[in-house]
């Protein structure tokens, strides 16, 4: 049996949604397989969790170039200050009870934060297990790279070349793709099927409007842009957990003459992606890995400053998205592609490409592999 403990971060649902994707196969290899997802700011001191957890929620909405700035020179920085140094031995130790109680065979983690800190575990306890770090975006910042773990899981071999010309050894680094539940690249109903059980309309093409898990993005304007589409459309628009946002789309959403239909956050978003025609959103990592693996064209709008601003990067240039760089285009950008079946098709190729649908299932496989070295050192050791 292989007992995995993914440490995420409460800084946005993707971090959580990759490691559940990776638990699900885990379980899908041998039914005795378990995770256990932990967010790791619940063992940080208390004022990184707060800094990190609320003030960057904040800063990212009210200041996006300071954020910017601290990101990029973050990037920059050719060595680890006290202060991280400090908080990622403050965790480590913090999370020894916790790995002592699970005894896990492997511990994953889905951000740069916990992976910190485990490395720092490993040089403190010998009889660490082997760690593993799942990039959850199409970039990858400086604070991935650490010494001593085992393993990395990247989006493209771009990012994997990257981590090696940092110093990372080849074999360590998997370019598998952002790990995703199997339902977005698995579906066998058609969208004629789907939007009937949805209650979505037939006779027009759907437009799926996302602002991120936590409901940051622009979702008002978003609706708006409906309104001023050449092609005559429909819309779903999805807030995520954020009531005010959820609150606030559904005015907006009431004053236009086409239909929009507002959810908050929902569980089926695979159904919605494959049943619509374009997806708007920003660019976070798991929503656009979601998205090359259901092969929905998608028009990237307000990218979060560092990460979703590499994201955005990639997926134009891969073809399977267009960025808008003011939202009043956004309605010129719908129309672009619902008028014109041939460039669609080209997107949602280009989608097909870039995606990483499996994912997931090669992360667990690395993951047995890596336990089975493991456990097999142990009783190495054992024997001697």
């Amino acid at each position: 049996m292989i007992r995995a403990l993914f440490l995420s971060a409460n800084v946005g649902v993707g971090h959580s949604s990759a490691a559940n994707a990776v638990c699900a196969a885990l379980e899908d290899v041998a039914p005795e397989n378990r995770g256990l997802v932990v967010d790791s700011y619940r063992y940080a001191a208390l004022v990184v969790s707060r800094v990190v957890s609320s003030g960057y929620l904040q800063m990212v909405k009210t200041l996006p170039q300071m954020y910017r700035y601290l990101y990029d020179k973050a990037e920059r920085a050719t060595e680890i200050g006290p202060f991280r140094t400090w908080a990622h031995q403050f965790t480590a130790a913090n999370l020894r009870a916790l790995i002592e109680r699970e005894r896990p065979n492997v511990v994953v983690c889905t951000h740069a934060f916990p992976f910190g800190a485990m490395a720092q575990y490993k040089a403190a306890y010998p009889d660490a297990p082997p760690v593993l770090g799942i990039v959850t975006d199409f970039a990858v910042h400086g604070f991935w790279v650490q010494a001593g773990v085992d393993g990395y899981v990247v989006a493209t071999e771009t990012l994997r070349a990257e981590l090696v010309a940092r110093g990372v050894p080849a074999e360590r680094v998997l370019a598998a793709g952002i790990p995703v539940h199997p339902r977005f690249s698995a579906n066998g109903e058609t969208r004629a099927a789907l939007r009937a059980r949805l209650g979505l309309p037939q006779d027009r093409p759907v437009v799926l409007l996302m602002g991120g898990g936590l409901g940051i993005g622009p979702l008002e304007r978003m609706i708006a842009a409906v309104e001023e589409t050449r092609t005559p459309v429909a819309a779903v628009a999805i807030a995520g957990r954020n009531g005010r946002t959820e609150r606030r789309a559904l005015a907006a959403a009431r004053r236009l003459s086409r239909p929009v239909r507002v959810l908050g956050f929902v569980e089926n978003v695979y159904d919605y992606m494959h049943a619509c025609d374009v997806l708007v959103t920003k660019p976070g990592g798991l929503t656009a890995a979601e998205a090359l693996a259901a092969r929905i064209p998608l028009v990237l709008c307000r990218p979060l400053p560092g990460q979703e601003e590499r994201n955005s990067g990639v997926l134009v240039e891969g073809g399977c998205a267009v960025r808008v760089r003011s939202l009043p285009k956004l309605s010129d950008a719908l129309d672009m592609i619902l008028s014109d079946p041939d460039r669609r098709s080209a997107m949602v190729a280009a989608a097909a490409k870039l995606g990483r649908p499996q994912a997931a299932r090669e992360v667990a496989a690395l993951i047995v592999r890596l336990a089975r070295v493991s456990q097999a050192v142990v009783e190495k050791r054992g024997a001697a």
